[in-house]
């Protein structure tokens, strides 16, 4: 073969790698930053106070891509940036689309979206964009500001939602009278497909987060996961298992707010963690829990820390969605302890007051994400191995996991399965200093100011998870596969 054959043949395979790599199951293996693009850096690196957190702040393209060292740094390999078309006045959060042809201009110029997401590759970090099918910005029954929707055919008659347990009504009717579009239309529904295929082909986006799930009939999702051609994680704002669990149907995962509501249930109002047995046994509902994406905070909802002002559960908190299955995602600011809540744009804050410093937290999450990431736990099944009202543990591969709603107390227990040998040492993950040794095939977990534990044989405490690289403990693991 000539060597323009073999380059032709080499360029071939690398950008059939290219493509699949942001697929579902590539996605797996990732750990979400999400950030408001308006909240998150300046171009000019100012660390000013917003005048009006309701309105633009400044954030830009150019200012997250000057900042993307400061998120490689906590181990993030995957960004979730806020929706880049043109909005109507006042879009900051990128929701009020008013030309989905355009990019918004407060963030950038076209080009400046291109060299963050060339840079973000550089670095290895995917980039996940916000997209908004079901509305447009709140122009009333003005439809000649929407571009290319302008005309009242576009959209279904004027109606409010006010029963969310109307499905025809969530479907048909506007969110805060925002005009909704009819999906139905044959012209709205293929611009809408060509839009979202266009868009990822365009600027090489890897993935990407779809707004108001639930407001459109669930058969136009298929088609438009389809025309996207990468993962897709769906908005559904509700904690009903069976309810979120029939949009992984057409998409490949789904926002994970039931686990949210049970994260804040038990370790901020302090539950009896036998709730995430029976939040197990419901989430069966969904066809695949490994594509789910798990968070804490999010854009949409109070800060955990505004609601019970505890860095000892949030903590805890950050740790199970970590562990568990799932993709985990951060909110931009968690890291820096921001506690906004209220009304939406309280918990918005703009980072760069922050000075994008060290804290406690960018140290925990930084083990997170290593830990994670290196270890491989990911791939693996969750086998549940003790649970009472204040203590929660479970396996997956030789790793165990455990877990305390009670930051005031200390919590000790025996562990009695057998999977270890006697003599096997297992140290946590956040103090390798820390280790228990089996015996009598036995060893006892102590929890202290809540604190969460990821054990692993001592020596092989990150990289080593995998099926196959130790005999003895594949042959135990072996029905516990999935």
């Amino acid at each position: 073969m000539g060597k323009k054959l073999l380059f032709a043949a080499f360029l071939s395979a690398t950008l059939f790698l290219s493509a699949l790599a942001a697929t579902a199951d590539y996605w797996r293996s990732r750990q979400i930053y999400q950030v408001l693009t308006d909240r998150f850096a300046r171009s000019d690196d100012s660390r000013d106070a917003c005048a009006d957190v309701s309105k633009y702040c400044g954030g830009t393209f150019l200012g997250l891509k000057n900042k993307l060292d400061y998120i490689a740094s906590m181990g993030f390999d995957a960004i979730w940036i806020s929706p880049v078309v043109e909005n109507t006045d006042g879009g900051y959060h990128g929701y009020w689309a008013s030309d989905i042809y355009q990019i918004n201009k407060n963030f950038g110029t076209p080009q400046e979206l291109k060299d963050l997401i060339n840079a973000a590759h550089d670095k290895g970090i995917w980039v996940m964009v916000d997209v908004v099918a079901n509305h447009v910005g709140p122009v009333g029954m003005d439809f000649s500001k929407i571009n290319p929707f302008n005309s009242d055919s576009h959209y279904h008659s004027r109606c409010q939602i006010n029963n969310w347990d109307n499905q025809t009504e969530v479907e048909y009717c506007r969110l805060a009278d925002l005009p909704d579009l009819d999906q139905n239309n044959s012209y709205v529904r293929q611009t809408l497909l060509d839009w979202i295929k266009n868009l990822i082909t365009e600027y090489g986006f890897d993935g990407i987060r779809i707004d108001t799930v639930p407001e459109i009939h669930p058969d136009f999702w298929a088609a438009f996961a389809d025309a996207a051609g990468v993962y897709q994680i769906g908005e559904v704002f509700n904690g009903n298992y069976k309810y979120v669990a029939n949009y992984q149907k057409y998409l490949n995962g789904t926002l994970n707010y039931p686990l949210y509501g049970q994260l804040y249930n038990i370790f901020g109002s302090r539950a009896s963690m036998t709730n995430f047995k029976t939040h197990y046994e419901n989430m069966e509902a969904f066809l695949d829990q490994f594509l789910l994406g798990n968070f804490v905070d999010n854009h949409d909802v109070p800060r955990f820390l505004h609601q019970f002002n505890d860095i000892r559960a949030l903590k805890a908190a950050l740790a199970f969605i970590y562990c568990t299955k799932g993709i985990p995602i951060t909110y931009y600011g968690t890291e820096q302890l921001f506690n906004g809540g209220g009304a939406d744009h309280i918990n918005r804050e703009a980072l760069w007051t922050s000075g994008y410093g060290e804290t406690e937290l960018t140290a925990y999450l930084r083990t997170l994400n290593h830990g994670r990431k290196h270890s491989g736990w990911y791939n693996h099944a969750m086998v549940e191995r003790f649970v009472d009202d204040s203590f929660y543990a479970f396996t997956r591969c030789d790793m165990f996991f455990a877990f305390t709603n009670q930051p005031d107390q200390n919590q000790t227990r025996t562990i009695t399965y057998h999977m270890y040998d006697d003599g096997d040492v297992l140290c946590d993950m956040w103090n390798p200093d820390d280790c228990v040794t089996v015996q009598n095939g036995k060893f006892d977990v102590t929890l202290i100011n809540g604190a969460a534990k990821v054990l692993s044989l001592k020596g092989e405490r990150l990289g080593k998870c995998s099926i196959g690289w130790n005999k003895k403990i594949a042959e135990k693991l072996f029905l516990s596969i999935e």
